[in-house]
């Protein structure tokens, strides 16, 4: 398997057709993964905005002013009303705002970026990211599309790429009822496979301006093991959200 980063994609503009200017520049085979950052997805379909068109609410205001007695720093009330308008739930509202997103997604402020935006304030991820995969894809000769994003993870430093849209592919490919080396049945075992190319994805991509948006993985195979389109966790099983929510409304958790 090998990973390539595609050159010389310019600064993408509201209304861009992406998947013209990727077949403008790589010669894409049918079982290549085409992994698409979301910044440029967002770009693409004019996801760019302004702190103006979010004006603070009563909610938003007390979140803002919350944050603001955390680290002396003052936040923006805006931005806690942009964050809560591209949100279903506030998971944590402290220290900082873990969101579950429209599409199912949890992050760090429902993902909105505040950087490489030069014609706005902000940039909101896609609506549906597994619609703009399936609608990249439909005019690409690969297949398989990931769009990808960066968040951080528990327990862990620092972020990496995940999957937040896919298409042409399962999520996951299911271990369970294989053997190990010793004989033994695996049990538990579901690999998810979008959020580990996505995660490779983002090592050639880069970050910073010398990044790279778009990244090809070509000789990956799936394999004959089942296949899941599962990818975000229900909240029957998320136990960690469970817990969340349980601290957030305790007297000593934050607000939620």
């Amino acid at each position: 398997m090998e990973l390539f980063a595609v050159d010389d994609v310019p600064e993408i503009q509201p209304g861009d057709d992406l998947a013209a200017l990727i077949r403008e520049r790589v010669d894409l085979q049918p079982d290549d993964v085409v992994c698409v950052a979301s910044t440029v997805v967002s770009k693409a379909e004019g996801r760019i905005a302004d702190l103006e068109e979010f004006p603070a609410g009563p909610r938003a205001r007390e979140i803002a002013a919350n944050l603001s007695e955390l680290d002396d720093r003052e936040k923006d009330p805006r931005f806690a009303q942009a964050v809560l308008e591209e949100s279903v739930e506030l998971v944590m509202e402290s220290p900082f705002l873990l969101t579950e997103t429209r599409f199912g997604h949890v992050g760090v402020n429902a993902g909105i970026d505040r950087s490489n935006v030069p014609d706005g304030d902000l940039l909101l991820l896609p609506k549906r990211p597994s619609e703009s995969a399936a609608r990249i894809q439909s005019e690409l000769p690969a297949e398989q599309v990931i769009v990808t994003d960066t968040c951080g993870r528990p327990f862990r430093y620092g972020q990496r790429g995940v999957a937040i849209g896919w298409d042409g592919m399962p999520a996951s490919r299911d271990w369970r009822g294989q053997v190990d080396r010793d004989g033994r049945e695996m049990g538990v075992t579901v690999q998810n496979v979008i959020d580990e190319l996505a995660a490779a994805a983002n090592l050639v991509a880069g970050e910073g301006d010398g990044g790279t948006p778009v990244v090809v993985v070509r000789g990956f195979e799936f394999g004959d093991l089942p296949g899941s389109q599962n990818h975000f966790r229900d909240l029957e099983g998320d136990y960690v959200r469970q817990a969340l929510r349980g601290w957030s409304h305790s007297p000593e958790g934050g607000k939620a």
